[in-house]
């Protein structure tokens, strides 16, 4: 059974109903110092970025454990960032999910505001690169929106640890256009005991499960170099980083990087 709730606009409390999402359009460890060169086509640079496939999940929802699966099966490409981000609006159905974070269920709401294919706050979810959506255990459906964004242009984004131990990010390319950093913790194996609710007596295991997310700053289309401290890289929960780079708005994700250092 795939729960839904009406948009943020309506409500945080919003009911549960049924919904079936129609599918339509919708990095590499080097220098700290250098980027290396990308080819440029019009105003953006291509390069080799991951699809960021973003799962919403939850632990109080019978039908999410098989795309939970789906994002451990996915999360073995490569060519993928798979991030799940569980949410708290079935935490009134007799379970509090113990991985949600509230910013999640904001950033869903966001994106259903967009009315994008696929859209709408529901559970289970796969969003890719910020833009189409489909229900996160139809596997097909999720792969199709993966192709589609394999052309996406984007900067390229490069790590590195400099003399002192702090993580060097360098991104480069050339664009018009404006958008978001952030640094996202994440936990890459999360098992739950589920006591109650829908999946009461149920072990669900979870993939690289968001600790934090944290604005870095903005790139606007020329050279970025940021430096981040130990303490930025010492989340309590997490091991392992990823920077995303994303239009404002929760708008299309155009870079990622898993900070594999």
């Amino acid at each position: 059974m795939r729960h839904i709730i009406l948009p943020a606009m309506v409500a945080a409390t919003a009911f549960a109903g049924f919904m079936g999402a129609q599918i339509a359009q919708s990095s590499s460890g080097a220098s700290a110092q250098v980027a290396t060169p990308a080819t440029n086509f019009g105003d953006e640079t291509v390069s080799p970025n991951p699809i960021v496939v973003e799962l919403f999940t939850s632990q109080g929802c019978s039908s999410c454990p098989p795309a939970d699966m789906l994002a451990s099966r996915l999360a073995k490409d490569s060519s993928l960032l798979v991030i799940s981000r569980p949410v708290t609006y079935w935490d009134r159905l007799g379970w509090k999910d113990t991985l949600a974070r509230e910013d999640n269920t904001q950033l869903q709401r966001t994106y259903a505001g967009k009315g994008k294919a696929g859209s709408g706050v529901y559970t289970p979810q796969m969003i890719v690169n910020g833009g189409g959506g489909a229900v996160g255990s139809r596997e097909g459906d999720v792969r199709s929106l993966v192709r589609l964004a394999k052309n996406t242009n984007g900067p390229v984004i490069e790590a590195g640890r400099d003399e002192t131990g702090s993580v060097i990010v360098t991104i480069s390319g050339q664009s018009r256009y404006m958008a978001g950093v952030s640094l996202l913790a994440l936990s890459s194996s999360e098992t739950v005991q589920v006591g109650r609710g829908e999946n009461g007596g149920r072990r669900l295991h979870y993939t690289n499960v968001v600790k934090s997310e944290r604005n870095l700053g903005s790139w606007d289309g020329t050279s970025m170099r940021i430096t981040l401290s130990g303490k930025d890289m010492n989340v309590a929960g997490a091991d392992k980083y990823a920077i995303i780079v994303q239009r404002p708005g929760a708008g299309a994700i155009v870079g990622a990087k898993l900070l594999d250092i």
